[in-house]
């Protein structure tokens, strides 16, 4: 599994910070870190660990654990510092629906409002993301594939809609990632196909098709996650029960 993160004492240089703030590349890159699941759910975040790694002090480090607890990533313990969050399986059942209701209601609208230049956009990224499909690679069709459905959820223009995507959003961002993983090629061949549908809708401008694309595609989305969750769980019990 590749890491973001930079190697042991290597620390973030002024050329990683031309195009983004410290803070953002250190958000970034430990998000990145904890949704390629190189913490296990339920445990607790190693803070010396990644200071050293990143090359910063705790202050920085826990400054962007405070926006990952926000974005539901993480859980912030009163003087114990953080872990990882872990989600029940209902839970993870509830959030995947309503992610689905809202990428639906996205697509509907961004049917009335998306413009040429963004229908190309979305394109460019769709055939992006079948290069690294093509590659079997993950990182980079994940992180292409977020961007393709985030552009649908911007080209709805509602903000209201936008700020409730990005918080569900960040709540299963995890466990979308490793899913993935335990996808046979027949799924993941299956996501690629849906999403040439997709792609198609949105070029005819089709709000209810697209809607109703949208919908079973996260709903397909919840079952791999739910079945990724549960094998990982029954493989270490321990997890499970939250130790």
């Amino acid at each position: 599994m590749k890491s973001t993160i930079p190697e042991a004492g290597v620390p973030i240089t002024r050329s990683d910070r031309q195009e983004a703030s410290l803070h953002d590349e250190i958000l970034l890159r430990l998000r990145d870190y904890v949704v390629e699941g190189n913490i296990p759910e339920g445990a607790r975040v190693p803070e010396r660990q990644l200071c050293e790694m990143l090359g910063i002090s705790r202050t920085p480090l826990r400054e962007a654990l405070k926006v990952l607890a926000a974005e539901g990533l993480i859980e912030l313990l009163p003087n114990r510092g953080a872990r990882v969050r872990q989600l029940s399986e209902r839970h993870l059942e509830e959030l995947f629906d309503v992610m689905a209701g809202l990428e639906s209601l996205a697509g509907r609208l961004a049917c009335e409002a998306i413009t040429d230049e963004e229908i190309a956009g979305i394109e460019r990224l769709h055939y992006e993301m079948y290069g690294y499909y093509l590659n079997s690679d993950m990182h980079g069709y994940f992180r292409v594939n977020q961007n393709i459905h985030e552009s649908i959820v911007a080209a709805a223009r509602n903000e209201a809609l936008r700020a409730a995507y990005a918080s569900f959003a960040g709540r299963i961002r995890r466990v979308r990632y490793s899913a993935n993983f335990a996808r046979k090629r027949q799924r993941w061949g299956e996501a690629m196909r849906e999403h040439e549908a997709i792609l198609e809708a949105l070029r005819r401008r089709a709000g209810s098709e697209l809607a109703d694309i949208l919908f079973q595609h996260l709903r397909n989305k919840r079952a791999a996650a739910i079945e990724h969750l549960t094998a990982t769980r029954d493989a270490n019990p321990a997890s499970a029960a939250g130790g």
